[in-house]
């Protein structure tokens, strides 16, 4: 069988450590230098003849930065013979441009899918798209990962009487009844219309909150703005208080202070797809680093990646037993 080798680009190095260190291979090094007239150059330091490649990066600040970096190490791992290359973007961060929504606007959803192919990625591993149909947006197989189980463990054991999980738009309201279910509560949902990139007015909230704690989920915070507007809402009708719970923790702008001094908030719990804010101790991060070695390891060898979420639904469900359990058994 041909061996795995794992590249990061500058993103998120830890977090490929993490994936490694799973799967139980050393990070291969690789070197990005920078001209004197600005331009990225990517060499990757490691013997990719035949083997299956595999470049970690989320698209996080500065996005544009990262981007070219995975393209450019997409690209020599091509050059250099590999057998099979897929592209490990924890964070798709150009999901959010998934539709034309006003005129003469661009789609750069699937720009960067044709951008990726071009560079010469056979496959995409992902987790948690903005929306589901950016998958239509590549030409290759995209192994789309959940995070909710991950998350739902980290309330269970708690006391969760008088809980409702509420989701900040109906769009993300099937993601939060699927993380509901897992937890045994009910769930309701704001009513919600952005005005522009950080400012939003949600008009209603579907759902019983009133003398209720509330669990927030939302795919992505990145300012913070929709999670604000939610709870000034939810305490309108009567919601005594809340934790927040994310897969991408962003936290652009002065959303560290928007969350960590709002009254309502007890705790923030997000994922380590992305960075975390270094000014910001309290904040709970659980690893998905695990989830996304196994995903790895399932395509290396020619297993499936969407039974690792069989139990509760197809797509959204808690992880099953691991091909690493199996070998360990």
């Amino acid at each position: 069988m041909r061996d795995i080798v794992v590249f990061s680009g500058s993103a998120h190095r830890a977090f490929a450590a993490r994936i490694c260190q799973a799967l139980g291979v050393d990070l291969s090094p690789a070197e990005i230098k920078r001209f004197s007239n600005d331009c990225l150059q990517a060499q990757l330091l490691e013997n990719c003849r035949q083997r299956d490649v595999y470049i970690v990066q989320p698209l996080v600040p500065p996005t544009q930065e990262h981007l070219m970096e995975l393209l450019l190490m997409i690209d020599a791992a091509r050059g250099a013979s590999a057998a099979q290359i897929t592209a490990v973007i924890p964070h798709y961060a150009y999901a959010r441009s998934d539709k034309k929504d006003a005129s003469r606007i661009s789609l750069g959803g699937r720009l960067v899918a044709d951008m990726l192919v071009a560079a010469g990625a056979h496959r995409v591993l992902t987790m948690t798209l903005h929306a589901p149909q950016v998958h239509g947006f590549f030409s290759v197989p995209v192994d789309h990962l959940t995070a909710i189980g991950v998350l739902a463990d980290h309330f269970r054991g708690r006391d969760l009487s008088d809980s409702v999980v509420v989701s900040p738009d109906l769009g993300n309201a099937k993601t939060a009844t699927q993380f509901a279910r897992l937890l045994g509560l009910p769930v309701a949902a704001g009513s919600k219309q952005r005005l522009a990139d950080d400012r939003v007015v949600i008009d209603s909230i579907v759902g019983e909150v009133s003398g209720r704690h509330a669990i927030v989920l939302d795919d992505e915070i990145a300012t913070g703005g929709s999670i604000i507007e939610l709870l000034d809402r939810l305490a309108d009708r009567g919601c005594t208080s809340a934790d927040v719970a994310c897969t991408h923790g962003l936290f652009a702008g002065k959303a560290v202070e928007r969350l960590r001094d709002h009254p309502m908030i007890g705790q923030v719990v997000t994922t380590d797809t992305v960075p975390s804010p270094a000014r910001w101790p309290e904040l709970q991060v659980r690893s998905v680093a695990q989830l996304f070695a196994e995903a790895i390891q399932r395509i290396h060898v020619g297993e499936s990646v969407s039974s690792l979420f069989d139990g509760v639904d197809p797509t959204h469900a808690q992880p099953q037993a691991t091909l690493f359990d199996k070998v360990r058994g």
